[in-house]
């Protein structure tokens, strides 16, 4: 009986020995492959695994295990990181890190479905499965899986950021807000979040919300300031582009090759010439020959209304590219000068042209009356898109040959979905030339096609309204406006801009923000005495809304906003030679007209930059476009 008690006791000690030297050896094994992986030797940590095996007769640990996948792993070994699955034990199959490890193993190998039946079958959320969404591309399902995610810590959140960063859309922006607001206080300390937030509200097109972020960074680097200017070019808030280029020098910090694109980039979109000169003496001799800077500045020139400092830099570069040509190409077209845009385009290498190409040097046609040189242009266009369809539809109309341009509409839509910029071009052109009848039928064909299209159907609107009421049908035009005032139509706001004295300005029509509005609107009232003296009468047919009992058509065209922003001009300096002015909307006929005369009576050139073309009116009293608008 005591032998037998002792013989069980004896057993117990050595399965009880047995299993603490296996432990150890565990151990032991599993921290020295964690030394080699951690010193990027992988090889060698799985040669170890194979002497542990051969030893333990495979009884491994849960260390063991992670180890040799994350050697596997790294170095790309797919087929040893599955035998190592094949091997492990039911006993460890639900463990958690060998879970993460085996989701994490998969995912980097591009095997989703699989990783996503082991997350499936573990009871505890894991980060593996997480980051193995980021990594292979697939965001919605990172953010559904952090949804599910109880406390994230730091890391996890700033995957997250990214995960948003590279949705780019409103269900990512809104992620990212409700998260920030309910993170930790102490998480908005960490530079890496406040970065990774900073670049996800970018990338998501909320610039307020990443300069609100940016402003509080301590550290702000060339990066942040370019990531932010670049979102504010997108935004349309070029003002805002150089204000930061300018407070970087302020600041002390380096300004690099990527700031001085965007800041080009912002000035083609303010158009200011002095500021332009300003920058450009900035540049660094380093940068000015480069072939994305000198492109740059040829697209910075065209579009301020500078043509001859634009063909200066084009000529500088030894072999343009695409984009140099299609930046001359619509420098020309922006200003009236067709006839080069063409000479340019034919001189082009074949293999480099493309469909930006193509749509400016038509466009350059278009605004320039050279209808024959586009037919040639577009009969030789092998692959004909839908932009290239609108823009030589936008050319025939321009020049009142209607009957071709619905052909053209026809011949697209006999193989394509009708789009309303085809109709719009059409109608555009009728209204041009005062066909009501044409403009009725286009719009009503409008309405029929795009009847959801809200923007497109008040444009054309207000369209048919100016077509009757320049035809002389006052009544339906009148009829017109006022069911648009009654539908409530939010219409696009004209805004116009201008840089007097080295400060940057905007205007809306019938603005009275402005602290010197009185000054302003004086001064108007001064200028529209000197056109009406000089033989200028106010065209009521540009009036896109019904005329209230305090106004007259000279206060509501007076109201517009490119003549605020010409007052202002003389207000601040009244015997200016030149002024320049952009806005986002194109110029109307009334405008157009008064500002030749205004140039001619002021002796005063006045560039005008429209959503269409580039005006210069001349002393002369002329316009660069011949009234071809």
């Amino acid at each position: 009986m005591l032998n037998k008690f002792l013989n069980h006791r004896l057993e117990k000690i050595i399965i009880y020995t047995n299993r603490l030297l296996s432990n150890r050896l565990n151990f032991n094994f599993g921290y020295e492959m964690k030394l080699l992986n951690d010193k990027k030797e992988y090889k060698k940590a799985l040669e170890l695994f194979d002497e542990f095996k051969d030893k333990m007769n495979e009884k491994f640990s849960s260390m063991i295990i992670t180890q040799a996948l994350k050697a596997s792993t790294q170095i790309n070994d797919f087929q040893y990181g599955l035998n190592i699955h094949r091997m492990i034990s039911s006993r460890l199959i639900n463990d958690d890190y060998i879970l993460a490890s085996l989701i994490h193993f998969y995912m980097h190998f591009g095997h989703i479905e699989y990783a996503q039946s082991l997350f499936i079958s573990s009871e505890k959320i894991t980060l593996a499965i997480f980051l193995g969404y980021i990594k292979n591309n697939e965001p919605n399902k990172a953010i559904d899986i952090f949804n599910k995610i109880k406390n994230p810590d730091q890391v996890v959140v700033i995957v997250l950021f990214n995960a948003c960063a590279q949705l780019q859309n409103d269900k990512a922006l809104n992620v990212i807000k409700k998260v920030f607001q309910e993170i930790p206080r102490d998480f908005h300390l960490n530079p890496r979040i406040l970065t990774s937030l900073f670049d996800a509200l970018i990338k998501c097109n909320d610039c307020s919300s990443a300069e609100i972020i940016f402003s509080k960074m301590k550290k702000k680097t060339t990066e942040s300031y370019g990531n932010v200017m670049s979102g504010f070019n997108k935004e349309n808030n070029p003002e805002k582009t150089y204000y930061l280029f300018n407070q970087m020098k302020i600041d002390g910090i380096e300004r690099n090759f990527v700031i001085f694109l965007c800041v080009i980039k912002a000035l083609s979109q303010i158009g200011d010439y002095s500021r332009c000169q300003l920058v450009i003496e900035q540049i660094p001799k380093s940068f000015i020959n480069n072939n994305q800077i000198q492109n740059a500045l040829v697209d910075m020139w065209g579009k301020t209304g500078y043509v001859d400092q634009a063909e200066k830099i084009f000529k500088k570069i030894s072999q343009p590219d695409h984009i140099g040509y299609t930046a001359m190409i619509n420098s020309y077209g922006l200003n009236g000068i067709g006839t080069e845009a063409i000479k340019i385009y034919r001189h082009m290498p074949i293999e480099i042209i493309d469909e930006v190409v193509n749509i400016c040097v038509l466009n350059a046609c278009s605004h320039s009356g050279l209808v024959d040189d586009a037919r040639i242009v577009f009969n030789n266009i092998q692959n004909k898109t839908e932009k290239i369809y609108t823009t030589m539809i936008d050319c025939l109309s321009r020049g009142a040959f209607f009957q071709e341009a619905e052909q053209l509409i026809d011949e697209f839509e006999r193989n394509h979905l009708p789009i309303w910029p085809m109709h719009m071009a059409l109608l555009s052109g009728a209204r041009n030339v005062s066909n009501a009848y044409l403009s009725q039928k286009v719009y009503d064909r409008i309405k029929k096609l795009f009847p959801e299209s809200t923007n497109p159907l008040i444009s054309a609107a207000i369209l048919l309204a100016n077509t009757y009421a320049s035809s002389g049908d006052v009544d339906k035009a009148s009829d017109i406006r006022i069911q648009l005032y009654k539908s409530s139509a939010k219409r696009k706001i004209g805004i116009s801009w201008t840089v007097v004295n080295e400060k940057y300005y905007e205007f809306r029509a019938h603005d009275q923000s402005h602290p010197r509005s009185r000054e302003i609107y004086a001064e108007l009232e001064k200028m529209s005495k000197e056109l009406i003296a000089h033989g200028h009468q106010f065209d009521s047919s540009w009036i896109t809304r019904p005329i209230n009992d305090n106004e007259t058509i000279v206060s509501v065209l007076c109201g517009h906003s490119e003549k605020l922003a010409i007052a202002w001009n003389f207000v601040e300096n009244p015997n200016t030679s030149r002024i320049q002015v952009a806005k986002n909307l194109r110029v109307c006929g009334d405008c157009h007209r008064a500002t030749k005369l205004i140039a001619a009576i002021r002796q005063c050139e006045i560039i005008v930059r429209d959503a269409n073309r580039i005006h210069h009116f001349y002393k002369s009293g002329k316009c660069s476009c011949n009234d071809y608008f």
